[in-house]
C-alpha cells in the first residue's frame, strides 16, 4: 500500500470507473453478507474500507470542481452525482445489513474497544436515520430525495459560481481608485487600448478592497447590490430543497429537518439551540447598538449597508491608530505558511517538509507531515483566488488514518483551499489579519484530521465528529493568530525582513474585538434564520420574510429590501450545514474555554495543549466531544469565555 494517493483524475473515463467501482462494491457486499459467522472483523471492517476507497476516488473530482471549474468538470460531476447518491442511499437503507449491525452490537460489544463500539453505534443510528426500516416504497421515495437534492445543492452552488465570475465593474476615472491599498489598485488595474481602467469583481478580495476603502458612495452601492441579488434563480432551489428536506424528515419519523438534523449532534433539541442563540442576542445587542453609535457619528449621513465597511474603517483607524494596509507587507502569504507552520512545531512538536509535485495549478502546494520525527500525514494547500475557483475557504479531507483488514496502517491526506490575493512575478501575495485567521481556521481543521491515531477510518479525524463540534479545533487555533508571541514567529516585513513591531501587535490586539458585538449580532442572524427555516416547511415569500422577521431583532442597520441574501447561503443549501449553522457559536464556546486555558499556561509550554494534542486531535471522532471536552478540561464548558472571547461584558 503506497502511504499516499497520487492526484490525478482522468475526466474522460470517470464514470465508468465509477460505475465498475460501485458494481464491485455491491458485489463485495453480497459476499460479505453471505458469510456464516459475521463479525467485527470480517464484516464491519472490510465495509469501512470499501466506502474509504470509494471515498479516496471520488474526492478529487468534487475538489477539482471546486478549484478548477469547467464545462467539462461540472458535466461529469452532475453526472456522477445521482449515481454515487444512488448508491449510497441504497448501502444506507438495506435491511440485512442493519440487522447484521445489531446483531454484532449484541454478541461483540464487551470484547470490542470504544472506538470499534462507537463504529457500531454511528452506523447503526445511520441506517436508522436512512430508513433502513422502512418499507421498500418509502425507501424508493426516499433515494429519489436524496438524488434530487444532491443535484439541486450543486445547481445552487454552480449558480453561485457563475454569478461572481459573471460580473465586472469597470472604473474609468482614477478618483475613484484613490484611497484604495497600492497592492489592490494594482490587482484591478488593467490597459484598455491604451486607456487605464480599473476592474472591480465579486470575487473576495476584490470586493472586500472596494467595500472598505472606496470613497465612491455610488459605487459602493452597485457592487453591493450585484453582490446580495445573485442568483435569483436560486429562490426556486430553496423552495424545493426546504420542501424535500421536510418530506424526508417526516419520512424518517421527525417533526421537521430542524429536529431531524440535531438527532447526531451535541444539542439536545430545538429548544437548547434557540435558547442558546437568543440568549447571546441578548448579551450583544446592547454592546453593538453603542458600536453602531460610534459609526454613525463620524458618517455624513444615516448609515446605509453598503456604508458600514467603509466608515467602520475609517473609524478603525481613528480609534486604534490603524491602517490594515500597513499590516499587509508583514503578512506576505508564503512567510505567513512558514510561520504556520512554526508555531505549529512549537505547540505541538509537528513538523512539515514541502515537496515536488505536479498538482492541479502551478499555485497548489504539498507537504509531508511528521510528528517526532515519523511520516505522519500530507497536507495540499490551494491558497490562491482565480476566476474558476469557488469563493471562501474551506478544508476538505481526502484519506484518513486507520488501518486495512490486514492491518496495515494508512496515513491521512487533507485539502486547504483559501481565496488570498493573487501574486504576480511583480507582486506578492499579501494577506490582511483576517486572511492569517482564515488560514489558521482552517488549518486547524486540518490537523484535527491529519493528526488523528485512530485506526478506524469511519471515526478518524474529522469523521464521526459531531457537527456542532467540529469547528471547535479550527476555531481553537484561529485565536491564536492575534498573540504577540504567535505574530513574531511570522509576521516578516516581505522587503526588509524586519520583525513587526511591537508598538503595531499592540494596536492589531486592541482592536480585535472592534465592531464584536456587531459581528455577534450578524452570525446569530444567520443562525436563527437557518434553524427557523427548518423548523417547518417555508416557501416563496415565507423565506424572505422569515429573515426580515429575525432582522428586526439582529439588523441595527435597515437592511435594503433588494438584499436577499438566502441565494447566496451556499453553506446551507450548498454545504453540510443546514439547520447546522449554529454550530459556528456552539463550538465557539468549546474553542475560548481551551483557548485561555492554554494562553493562561503561556502557550508553547502549556499542559492544556499537549493533553489537547493527545485527547482531541488524535481522538477524532473515536468519542463524543463533549466527553473528549470533559476529559481535556476536567469539568463542563464555561459559556462565559466565549463573551470574554469577543469581549463583550
Amino acid at each position: 500500500m503506497k502511504e499516499f494517493l497520487e492526484f490525478t483524475i482522468d475526466l474522460d473515463t470517470f464514470i465508468e470507473e465509477l460505475q465498475n467501482r460501485l458494481t464491485a462494491n455491491e458485489t463485495k457486499v453480497q459476499e460479505l453478507l453471505a458469510q456464516t459467522n459475521k463479525s467485527y472483523a470480517n464484516f464491519v471492517k472490510p465495509l469501512q474500507i470499501m466506502d474509504e476507497y470509494l471515498g479516496q476516488f471520488f474526492t478529487p473530482l468534487s475538489h477539482i470542481n471546486s478549484v478548477s471549474n469547467t464545462d467539462k468538470t461540472q458535466k461529469v460531476y452532475s453526472d456522477a452525482l445521482p449515481i454515487i447518491t444512488e448508491y449510497s442511499t441504497k448501502l444506507s437503507q438495506n435491511l440485512e445489513i442493519y440487522k447484521v449491525y445489531k446483531e454484532i452490537e449484541e454478541k461483540e460489544k464487551g470484547t470490542l474497544n470504544f472506538t470499534q463500539n462507537r463504529v457500531i453505534e454511528l452506523n447503526i443510528e445511520h441506517f436508522e436515520h436512512s430508513g433502513a426500516h422502512l418499507d421498500d416504497t418509502t425507501k424508493e421515495r426516499l433515494q429519489e430525495i436524496n438524488i434530487r437534492k444532491s443535484e439541486l445543492s450543486n445547481n445552487f452552488s454552480q449558480n453561485l459560481l457563475d454569478a461572481t465570475n459573471a460580473y465586472e465593474y469597470i472604473i474609468s476615472d482614477k478618483k475613484d481608485v484613490e484611497g484604495l491599498p497600492e497592492s489592490d489598485i494594482a490587482n484591478a488595474e488593467f490597459d484598455d487600448e491604451g486607456v487605464v481602467k480599473y476592474k472591480f469583481t465579486l470575487q473576495m478580495p476584490s470586493y472586500i478592497a472596494y467595500m472598505t476603502y472606496g470613497k465612491n458612495a455610488q459605487i459602493r452601492e452597485t457592487l453591493y447590490k450585484a453582490y446580495v441579488t445573485r442568483c435569483p434563480e436560486n429562490a426556486a432551489i430553496i423552495d424545493e430543497i426546504l420542501a424535500l428536506k421536510n418530506e424526508m424528515s417526516q419520512l424518517l419519523g421527525f417533526d421537521s429537518y430542524a429536529a431531524y438534523s440535531l438527532a447526531g449532534k451535541m444539542a439536545e433539541d430545538e429548544g437548547t439551540v434557540l435558547g442558546f442563540l437568543e440568549d447571546l442576542i441578548k448579551n450583544s445587542k446592547a454592546q453593538a447598538k453603542v458600536e453602531l453609535a460610534e459609526v454613525q457619528s463620524i458618517a455624513p449621513k444615516a448609515l446605509q449597508s453598503f456604508d458600514s465597511g467603509f466608515y467602520s474603517e475609517i473609524l478603525k483607524k481613528e480609534k486604534y491608530d490603524i491602517d490594515e494596509e500597513e499590516y499587509r507587507p508583514y503578512f506576505e502569504q508564503q512567510s505567513v505558511v512558514k510561520g504556520t507552520f512554526e508555531f505549529l512545531h512549537s505547540l505541538f512538536g509537528i513538523r512539515f517538509e514541502k515537496l515536488d509535485e505536479k498538482l492541479w495549478d502551478e499555485k497548489a502546494t504539498s507537504y509531508n507531515l511528521y510528528v517526532e520525527n515519523k511520516l505522519t500525514a500530507r497536507l495540499y494547500m490551494d491558497l490562491e483566488a482565480r476566476k474558476a475557483k469557488s469563493g471562501g475557504a474551506w478544508m476538505h479531507n481526502w484519506q484518513a488514518h486507520c488501518t486495512d483488514e490486514d492491518g496495515k496502517e494508512q496515513l491521512a491526506s487533507a485539502f486547504v483551499v483559501c481565496n488570498f490575493p493573487a501574486s504576480s512575478a511583480t507582486t506578492p501575495s499579501l494577506l490582511r489579519h483576517d486572511d492569517v485567521v482564515t488560514l489558521f481556521h482552517e488549518m486547524g481543521h486540518a490537523i484535527h484530521h491529519m493528526l488523528s491515531s485512530v485506526d478506524e477510518n469511519e471515526v478518524s479525524g474529522v469523521n464521526g465528529v459531531e457537527w456542532d463540534a467540529v469547528e471547535f479545533p479550527s476555531q481553537f487555533l484561529e485565536n491564536f493568530a492575534y498573540e504577540p508571541k504567535v505574530l513574531k514567529l511570522f509576521a516578516l516585513h516581505h522587503e526588509s525582513k524586519e520583525i513587526i513591531p511591537d508598538t503595531m501587535i499592540e494596536k492589531l490586539v486592541k482592536s480585535k474585538n472592534f465592531l464584536s458585538a456587531s459581528g455577534m449580532l450578524r452570525q446569530l442572524e444567520f443562525s436563527i434564520f437557518d434553524f427557523r427555516l427548518h423548523m417547518k416547511v417555508h416557501s416563496g415569500d415565507e423565506v424572505q420574510n422569515l429573515l426580515n422577521s429575525i432582522r428586526k431583532d439582529t439588523a441595527l442597520i435597515q437592511t435594503p429590501s433588494y438584499n436577499k441574501f438566502q441565494n447566496g447561503f451556499a453553506h446551507i443549501f450548498a454545504g453540510g450545514y443546514a439547520a447546522g449553522y449554529y454550530s459556528y457559536k456552539w463550538a465557539e464556546v468549546l474553542s475560548a474555554d481551551a483557548f485561555f486555558s492554554v494562553v493562561d499556561e503561556g502557550i508553547f509550554d502549556s499542559k492544556t495543549a499537549k493533553k489537547y494534542l493527545d485527547i482531541v486531535l488524535r481522538g477524532g471522532g473515536s468519542k463524543s466531544m463533549s466527553s473528549l471536552f470533559k476529559e481535556l478540561m476536567g469539568r463542563e464548558p464555561n459559556p462565559s469565555n466565549l463573551l470574554r472571547l469577543n469581549g463583550i461584558s
